[in-house]
């Protein structure tokens, strides 16, 4: 299994590194926006997956990338690189204080707290005109070539799951998982919850946070609606909830079955696109609410007589 395993991942290795050299424009630029959306859904996943709160607020995180991306290029002259590696910085600074405040919510108050910080930053970004640019946007060079941005939104991928893969065998994952299933009894065990969630917090920003720099970079232009769209945080969540929430794989299986099926219906039935993809996830929901992962790691544990442990049992051992 485990050279099966390595032998799958030298597989993709190989094709994403090739994609461009033989690939078309279109290709490249469908996964690219896959990428984007796998590496903010592996941030969502490492706070709501795994810690076990349900956040609406990734986007607060990825606005302020793309705007840190913009306004180090526009105003600083920096290059795009180190625009986004300084969107990612300001997001886990910021992180710190935020999550401190936030993380004192539990259930859907923690969800509406970070959905309001979204609605905030879109705010102020409009109202500070004299740096952001307000509703008229930034306008940034375009990009000569998508490649440079194709391999840094794949790197991002990659990272998520080396990340996701080391938080998992750590006693750092258990412990995420345990405040996942049962907080006040993780607490009454000596697990220091608090601590734990706001490290959580601080790693799950910078996904999405990078992410939205290669994005704005991309894009070539950012204002507030394109800086915070709704849309790409229910998208996220959504590939994660379909490959399985709180797994390794789970982001980039539910995000390329997610875009793969999407494309294909909304080539074959554009005018019903948003219906047949609505009842599609709403049929996912309801006959595999736990995701594909979780299904298939269920199916082969049966197959050979063991049931997987939970992060609670894990502690306890």
């Amino acid at each position: 299994m485990k050279k099966y395993s390595l032998a799958v991942l030298a597989a993709g290795i190989l094709f994403v590194a090739a994609l461009p050299h033989f690939g078309s424009d279109y290709l490249v630029g469908f996964f690219f926006s896959t990428f984007i959306f796998v590496t903010v859904a592996y941030g969502w996943n490492l706070i709501s997956g795994y810690t076990g709160y349900l956040s609406f607020g990734q986007m607060s995180f990825f606005g302020l990338g793309a705007y840190a991306l913009a306004i180090a290029v526009f105003r600083y002259h920096l290059p795009w690189p180190v625009g986004v590696l300084a969107g990612g910085l300001l997001a886990a600074i910021l992180a710190v204080p935020l999550g401190w405040l936030m993380l004192r919510l539990r259930g859907p108050y923690f969800a509406l707290g970070m959905l309001g910080f979204v609605q905030i930053l879109s705010t102020v970004s409009s109202a500070w005109s004299s740096f952001t640019g307000g509703g008229e946007g930034i306008y940034l060079p375009p990009t000569a070539s998508l490649r440079p941005l194709y391999y840094a939104a794949a790197a991002m991928v990659f990272l998520g799951i080396g990340v996701t893969r080391a938080i998992e065998r750590s006693a750092f994952g258990l412990r995420l998982q345990a405040i996942r299933e049962d907080e006040l009894a993780a607490e009454a065990m000596g697990v220091e919850t608090t601590r734990l969630k706001l490290q959580a917090f601080v790693i799950a920003s910078v996904f999405p946070a990078i992410a939205g720099g290669l994005y704005a970079w991309r894009l070539s232009y950012i204002d507030p609606s394109s800086a915070f769209p709704g849309n790409y945080e229910i998208q996220s969540i959504l590939m994660t909830i379909l490959g399985g929430a709180g797994t390794i794989l789970g982001p980039l299986v539910g995000g390329l079955t997610l875009s793969v099926l999407s494309e294909v219906i909304w080539a074959r039935f554009a005018e019903l696109h948003l219906l047949l993809v609505g009842s599609l996830i709403i049929l996912v929901l309801l006959f595999m609410p736990e995701g594909m992962i979780p299904l298939v790691r269920r199916f082969l544990a049966r197959r050979r007589g063991r049931v997987p442990k939970t992060g609670m049992q894990e502690v306890r051992r």
